[in-house]
């Protein structure tokens, strides 16, 4: 109370026109001071060891904290400005009761900003994805980095950040939910033993599944699934957690290319056949 009614003192003291300047600063300082508070408290919250046994993966509870940032941030923000309106006359309570809020909204053009909220409120009601996801979405694809209640941001294998306003994500392909595919193609020349080389690749199946934790089923050898113009291809499929995938596709065809060069198995590619017109003419004369 002395606080305030010190603040009260120093007001009255003040030019009539320095006033609502020392106001306005106040309560913008005291709107960051907020956010930056709330923001602490939301991150100590989810690290309390009280609250480690909740059903929340790192994933899960990075994305609400993002989402709590945000709701303090759009909340805070916007006390502060009504109240800023208010200190330089603008009665905004009677502004809002002549237009009505959403007549606000549709007159300053807020129609998108609405449907970036209600769809944001879809995506994490439904839980599309989460912070840490790779999803495909609105023509760009990458890894989830924050979800707020209008935007989501993924940054993409090349280091770009993507904002993408949550109206616009219609479809989502989430590759981090439940076992990924792997799926390698090998490529025998027509010429070799097939069975021999079926053989050599379930071997090397036998030594990937072994030394990798995070495959789930296979690698399996699925037999010849194409013959094509200059080789017999045979396939290799394998389930592994999210985001491995990719790994168990290069740590196959590494080890199939590896054995295969040491059984001498020949895997095919194109070639060129150079024939000198010289030599011929010299043949045609002899």
């Amino acid at each position: 109370m002395d606080i305030v009614r010190t603040y009260n003192d120093f007001i009255t003291e003040l030019p009539p026109f320095a006033a609502p300047v020392v106001r306005a600063v106040v309560v913008i300082v005291l709107a960051l001071l907020v956010v930056k508070l709330s923001e602490g408290f939301i991150d100590r919250f989810f690290l309390m060891k009280r609250y480690e046994k909740l059903p929340l993966n790192n994933n899960k509870k990075k994305t609400l904290t993002g989402l709590l940032k945000s709701i303090v941030r759009y909340v805070t923000y916007f006390v502060a400005v009504v109240n800023l309106l208010e200190l330089f006359g603008i009665k905004t309570a009677s502004l809002l009761t002549a237009a009505g809020i959403g007549g606000l909204a549709v007159g300053f053009g807020a129609q998108n900003l609405v449907k970036d909220v209600i769809s944001g409120f879809f995506i994490i009601f439904e839980d599309q994805y989460n912070v840490g996801d790779y999803v495909e979405t609105a023509g760009v694809a990458g890894t989830v980095e924050d979800i707020g209640i209008r935007s989501t941001r993924l940054r993409d294998f090349g280091g770009q950040l993507h904002i993408i306003p949550n109206g616009e994500i219609t479809r989502v392909t989430n590759h981090s939910r439940g076992p990924m595919r792997a799926l390698v193609d090998v490529n025998i020349a027509y010429e070799e033993d097939i069975d021999k080389a079926l053989t050599i690749l379930e071997d090397v199946c036998r030594e990937i599944r072994n030394k990798r934790e995070d495959i789930l089923e296979g690698p399996t050898v699925l037999g010849v699934t194409k013959l094509g113009p200059s080789e017999v291809v045979v396939t290799i499929l394998a389930k592994t957690v999210p985001m491995q995938q990719w790994s168990v596709e290069r740590e196959i065809r590494r080890a199939v290319k590896v054995r295969l060069e040491k059984e001498g198995i020949e895997i095919p590619y194109p070639k060129m056949v150079y024939i000198k017109k010289d030599s011929e003419k010299e043949d045609d004369i002899s």
